[in-house]
C-alpha cells in the first residue's frame, strides 16, 4: 500500500453539522466501516454548509459524506448538481441511515404555544401532515439537527431521536413522518485525483459495483436521448436510476444521469463509456460505490399512483381497457 493511503490516517470526514444530524450519522457508520482496515482511520468532523465540506475535499484533499437520494423525497438535488460540476470530487463509497422524525420543542414551551415548524426541507416534506394537523408554519434550516439546537420558544423542530438529548430538548410526538420505511443514501466523497487508492482497496474485498455516470449530449434533435438509452442497453447494462438536470441558463440542454449495476472498470461499462466519448458526447463518473446484488423489487397495485391506466398484461390486453377512463387519463 503506498504512502498516499497511508496517509489516510490523518483524514477528517466533513459532514453537515451539527452532530446529531442523519448525516453525521452516516459519518459514524463510515467511521466504522474504515476501521476494518487499519490504514483508514478517519475522524468525523462537523461543517456548517455543503459548500463547506466541499472545500474540504477540494482544498485540503479530506473527505466528505453528503446526503444523496431518499427513497420518499427522491434526490438531493443540490447535492446532485454539486457533484456534477466539482473540479475534484467523486463519491468513494455509500452508505444508508435508516430515517425518522421526532418532534421537539424547549424544555419550558407547549405544542400548544408553537407556530412554526423548523426543519430541513427534506423533513418538512416528509412530515407535512403532523404541520397540517397542529397549523404549524413550515421554517427551513440547514440541518435537522441545527432546527434542534437553534431551537426558539414558539417553534417545534423536527430530527433525530439522539438530538433531544444533545440539545436538552422535549419530544413532544415520536415518529412524525408521513410515511413509514424511510431511508437515506449517503455518497462518501474523496478528492478525484486520490480515489483511486480507496476504490483498490474496495477492489480487493468486493466484487459487486455500481456507478453514477453523467452524460451530456453535445448534439441536440429528435431521438438524442433514445440513442445514449440504446448505447447503455447494448452493452448489457442493468441501469437502476435515470435522471436529467437542466444546463444553468441554458433552455433545452440537458445534463442525464444513470446509475448502473457494473464498475467503470468492468469491460461492459467501460465499452459503454467509450462508445459515448466517440459520438463526442461529454461523459463523467460521478461515483462508483460496493453495491449488493439485489431482487428486482415489485411494483404492486396499491404502491400506484391514484389514476393513470394500468391493465394486466395480455395479446387482447387493450379490450380490457375502460374507454372512458382512458380518454381522461391519457387525453385520447
Amino acid at each position: 500500500m503506498n504512502a498516499c493511503v497511508n496517509n489516510l490516517s490523518e483524514l477528517k470526514l466533513c459532514y453537515l453539522g451539527p452532530q446529531g444530524s442523519f448525516t453525521h450519522q452516516a459519518a459514524l457508520k463510515v467511521q466504522q466501516q474504515c476501521q476494518l482496515w487499519n490504514t483508514l482511520q478517519i475522524t468525523p468532523t462537523a461543517c456548517e454548509r455543503i459548500s463547506d465540506i466541499a472545500y474540504e475535499i477540494e482544498e485540503h484533499n479530506n473527505w466528505g459524506v453528503i446526503a444523496w437520494e431518499n427513497n420518499i423525497e427522491g434526490v438531493v438535488i443540490p447535492n446532485l448538481d454539486l457533484l456534477i460540476g466539482a473540479k475534484n470530487m467523486v463519491g468513494i463509497a455509500r452508505v444508508g441511515v435508516n430515517i425518522s422524525f421526532d418532534a421537539v420543542i424547549c424544555k419550558s414551551d407547549s405544542i400548544d404555544n408553537c407556530s412554526t415548524i423548523v426543519a430541513h426541507p427534506h423533513a418538512l416534506a416528509q412530515c407535512r401532515k403532523f404541520a397540517q394537523a397542529h397549523g404549524l408554519k413550515e421554517k427551513t434550516s440547514s440541518s435537522n439537527a441545527a432546527a434542534c439546537r437553534d431551537l426558539l420558544p414558539g417553534e417545534v423542530a423536527l430530527g433525530p431521536k439522539i438530538c433531544a438529548d444533545l440539545y436538552n430538548r422535549h419530544i413532544v410526538s415520536e415518529g412524525v413522518e408521513d410515511f413509514s420505511g424511510a431511508r437515506t443514501e449517503f455518497l462518501v466523497l474523496a478528492p478525484r485525483d486520490e480515489a483511486s487508492d480507496f476504490v483498490n482497496i474496495q477492489r480487493e474485498n468486493f466484487s459487486s459495483f455500481s456507478s453514477i455516470i453523467a452524460f451530456i449530449p453535445r448534439c441536440t434533435g429528435a431521438g438524442v436521448l433514445a440513442n445514449l438509452l440504446d448505447v447503455v442497453r447494448d452493452h448489457g447494462l442493468n441501469m437502476t436510476s435515470f435522471m436529467s438536470r437542466p444546463i444553468k441558463g441554458q433552455d433545452g440542454l440537458y445534463s442525464f444521469i444513470a446509475t448502473v449495476d457494473s464498475a467503470p472498470w468492468d469491460s461492459m461499462c467501460k465499452d459503454m463509456i467509450q462508445e459515448v466519448v466517440e459520438h463526442g458526447d461529454w461523459v463523467r463518473v460521478l461515483a462508483v460505490y460496493p453495491s449488493s446484488v439485489r431482487d428486482n423489487p415489485v411494483m404492486s397495485e396499491w404502491m400506484l399512483p391514484n389514476g393513470g391506466v394500468c391493465i394486466e398484461p395480455s395479446v387482447d390486453a387493450l379490450r380490457n381497457l375502460n374507454v372512458m377512463q382512458a380518454e381522461r387519463e391519457l387525453l385520447w
